[in-house]
């Protein structure tokens, strides 16, 4: 069965899935409760070290990436930095004897 649910042209590569378990479960799903795993590598349940196999009411939610936050803070507020342009150093001629 597949994790995340999307055919595999639709899958981006970092797409996440974490485990979220019951408010009552095993020790197994608790340890791992707010880890994000890539589709692919994540853990099938109910986990194998599970004391509730049959009554198991662990669950995935996906994420369409591994990371929990912006990488950089742009990314997070959405507004770029600018830098204005003091001195066009592109004057000369390039190194290249076409230039």
């Amino acid at each position: 069965m597949r994790i995340d649910g999307n055919s595999p042209k639709e899958r981006s590569p970092w797409h996440a899935v974490e485990i979220v378990p019951p408010r009552v479960s095993c020790a197994a799903a608790q340890a791992l409760k707010g880890i994000r795993f890539l589709s692919a590598q994540a853990p099938l349940l109910p986990l194998d070290e599970c004391t509730q196999p049959t009554a198991c009411r662990c669950a995935y939610r996906k994420h369409p990436d591994r990371r929990e936050d912006a990488r950089r803070l742009e990314d997070a507020t959405g507004t770029r930095r600018f830098h204005p342009v003091e001195i066009e150093r592109r004057e000369g001629r390039g190194r290249r004897s076409t230039d």
